[in-house]
């Protein structure tokens, strides 16, 4: 098959429509037709700007650039192979074929050496990005660095390197709660501390980011797809869903202001929705803990409450390590002190005063 007319097309087709739109409506001809009834699917990460993301064997019958986003048409003996370009380095490949076995082939084929080979360092971990598309739950894989906690425990205060030394040794076995709440004002070293607890416990847990807890908690298709999982990996793993700046989610107006969303956060943890599926889940907050709601914080929920504040001053002079910057007599947070190092000093502008009798 090397003629698109070959393809039993009947697409209706008005000016909103773009030159990809029409690729990617003709890669459902021949699967909608029944003559090549199996498809496969796969997202590439770090393609490389030369990859052609075709098979030797194929032939290209449409192309279409659009905003810096490229798509292709090809055809191929039993095959047929949409392949886009997104921006930021991703690439989807799509081949519906005669059978599954040579759909996954061409894809294959497509992807070899498509993909730019990086030396992951050593304190490299991968991380799962959740978000919703107008295609359902998209998860990305990415490799982030994450420090060994007994490198960065010094940038906390005493209270809470013990509590993290605690979650740090925490195992399947003993993990007694399902939920992790961390809070504290911004620039405190949050994030920090739950990258190093994902390196901690890489071995038993797998870390996911989700990127829109509004969505996720709106929608339930999108909310089982993310609570299931994997369900094809032949090693079963614990999860840890973080949700980052959260604090609509759980404050004690959370009832009024997001509907059911609260609610079906707390189900993950212990609901119906959490039975048989072995989930933590991750949250963090800038809100003080008098604010949270009390069903977030009930006893029995938690596996661990930890307020990441400011360092207090005499921890604080001790990390300047005799840097002549002044500590301000209540602490400073952690960003606070990586800002004193370096000797930063933030631009401010002051707006001039309006003119006598201008509204405000």
């Amino acid at each position: 098959m090397t003629d698109l007319q070959q393809l039993p097309t009947q697409l209706t087709v008005d000016d909103a429509d773009s030159p990809r739109d029409i690729v990617d409506a003709l890669i459902l001809a021949a699967f909608v037709s029944g003559d090549q009834p199996f498809a496969h699917t796969s997202r590439l990460t770090r393609v490389r700007k030369e990859a052609q993301l075709l098979p030797e064997s194929g032939t290209i019958l449409r192309a279409a650039t659009d905003d810096g986003q490229r798509s292709h048409l090809a055809l191929g003996d039993g095959w047929t192979l949409r392949a886009v370009r997104w921006r930021g380095g991703t690439a989807d490949i799509t081949v519906t074929a005669v059978t599954e076995e040579l759909a996954k082939r061409v894809v294959e084929e497509a992807s070899a050496g498509a993909c730019e080979e990086i030396e992951e360092p050593a304190e490299a971990i991968e991380i799962g990005f959740w978000h919703r598309s107008r295609h359902g739950a998209q998860r990305t894989r990415r490799s982030i660095t994450a420090p060994v906690w007994a490198e960065i425990r010094h940038n906390y205060s005493r209270a809470v390197m013990d509590a993290m030394d605690q979650l740090m040794a925490v195992t399947p076995e003993t993990a007694t709660g399902r939920l992790l709440l961390m809070h504290g004002p911004p620039g405190t070293g949050k994030t920090t501390a739950l990258r190093s607890l994902a390196r901690a416990w890489s071995s038993w847990c797998q870390v996911d980011v989700v990127m829109d807890p509004e969505s996720l908690f709106s929608e339930s298709s999108y909310l089982m797809e993310v609570a299931v999982g994997d369900e094809e990996s032949e090693e079963r793993r614990f999860r840890l869903l973080l949700f980052e700046d959260c604090d609509e989610l759980i404050t004690s107006a959370a009832k009024q202001s997001s509907g059911q969303a609260m609610s079906r956060l707390l189900n993950l943890t212990d609901g119906m929705l959490a039975q048989g599926r072995d989930v933590l889940i991750g949250l963090t907050t800038n809100e003080p803990l008098a604010r949270l709601h009390p069903a977030v914080i009930r006893p029995g929920r938690c596996l661990a409450q930890i307020e990441v504040g400011k360092l207090p001053h005499e921890q604080a002079v001790a990390w300047l390590d005799g840097h002549p910057a002044r500590v301000d007599a209540g602490g400073a947070t952690l960003a606070e002190l990586y800002a004193l190092r370096r000797g930063d000093v933030p631009m401010v502008t002051t707006a001039a005063e309006p003119p006598v009798g201008y509204y405000l």
